[in-house]
């Protein structure tokens, strides 16, 4: 029996093989090995895509969350409002910068914070807002941002899984002050090791994310503040530089994937899927699926030949690393119960009509026998 992968990078990178070789010779020939020549001429794409004025290129999506809440100012002591449901990157990031994760429930039909909770959740501490858009779903960003206009705290887009989805025809990663990305291998953009990076519209934070990521130096040896080594390196921005070309063509791809799934599956009775939104573009980093015998659910698609994945199981206000912050079972309840829901279906642009209608053929003879 064939096997229909969860994720598959290898029909991808064939393709872009040659190209991507031309231009990892080209760092090697320039010795741009760090930051360097690749690494600002993607920047300068990257930042044309997104209608931004800057992009600043780090060496994680991690990193590029930390810089960013550093550069809208956040410091010990502040809170951060973010969710719980989503990588723990989000508020690794937060608490680097010596702040404190505030979560607010989502939204069940986007599975990103639910805009109606923000206002409730603000404390005199809080000092910025780091909505994300998980699964490549826009989070309903106007309503946030007109919170934090009023009360003038900058918003901050996790953009992990969602470069090149739009937000009532904008592009995530364009609206909040500073916004951040990954380019970790799996993403939609992915590069071919670790990578970041931030965006934003406003010369001071671009100039300092510079400084930052470079031991916070101006000039050779003149370190004018406490600094990191955030640096790029040459051979991921080469590679980011020719994937960049092709992402809205394979975001579209996923769209029609998405479309397959949804077409077959919006009837089946115990399976919810997320929402459809007028104002929404989304780019299906993630195809999730929730149903509630989730482990009997996957291993039974397992025995069907396709694969499946799960994001996120554990919500981070439920995770011992923040067990101080004082939350208990039940105080999110809409992201522990897509915790304890999601299964994330097979989605990478190369998978065929074929590939995908077999998908929902066994998702549905699943739904039946769990019926």
């Amino acid at each position: 029996m064939s096997v229909i992968p969860f994720l598959s990078l290898r029909e991808q990178t064939a393709a872009l093989r040659e190209e991507v070789l031309q231009g990892l010779a080209s760092v090697i020939d320039s010795q741009g090995f760090a930051n360097g020549p690749a690494v600002a001429k993607f920047e300068k794409e990257l930042a044309t895509f997104l209608g931004v004025s800057d992009a600043v290129a780090v060496n994680t999506g991690t990193t590029s969350l930390h810089a960013a809440l550093l550069c809208a100012g956040v410091s010990p002591g502040d809170d951060v409002l973010t969710v719980s449901h989503t990588w723990i990157s989000t508020s690794w990031a937060i608490t680097y910068a010596g702040a404190k994760p505030v979560f607010v429930d989502i939204d069940p039909t986007t599975c990103g914070m639910d805009p109606k909770l923000v206002e409730r959740a603000l404390t005199p501490k809080t000092k910025a807002i780091l909505p994300v858009h998980l699964y490549g779903q826009p989070v309903d960003l106007d309503p946030i941002l007109e919170i934090a206009k009023a009360r003038k705290i900058p918003v901050i887009e996790d953009c992990a899984q969602s470069l090149g989805a739009k937000y009532k025809g904008r592009q995530t990663g364009s609206l909040g002050l500073v916004n951040a990305t990954s380019f970790y291998p799996g993403k939609n953009l992915g590069a071919f090791g670790e990578g970041g990076a931030l965006m934003t519209s406003d010369a001071g934070i671009a100039a300092r994310a510079r400084r930052l990521r470079d031991h916070a130096q101006e000039g050779r040896h003149n370190h004018v503040e406490i600094g990191f080594n955030w640096r790029m390196d040459g051979f991921q921005g080469a590679v980011l530089s020719v994937k960049l070309p092709h992402l809205d063509k394979w975001n579209a791809r996923r769209r029609e994937i998405a479309a397959i799934y949804r077409a077959g599956l919006s009837d089946q009775k115990g399976l919810t899927l997320l929402g459809e939104h007028a104002w929404s573009t989304p780019i299906w980093h993630i195809f999730p699926v929730f149903h509630a015998k989730r482990d009997d659910f996957r291993a039974r698609l397992e025995a069907k030949g396709v694969q499946s994945g799960v994001h996120y199981p554990r919500p981070i206000h439920l995770q011992p690393a923040y067990a101080s912050l004082g939350y208990k079972s039940g105080s999110l309840p809409e992201s522990e119960k897509a915790a304890t829901t999601e299964i994330s279906l097979p989605m990478f642009p190369e998978l065929s009509d074929e590939s995908a209608h077999k998908v929902v053929q066994a998702v549905r003879d699943v739904c039946a026998e769990l019926a």
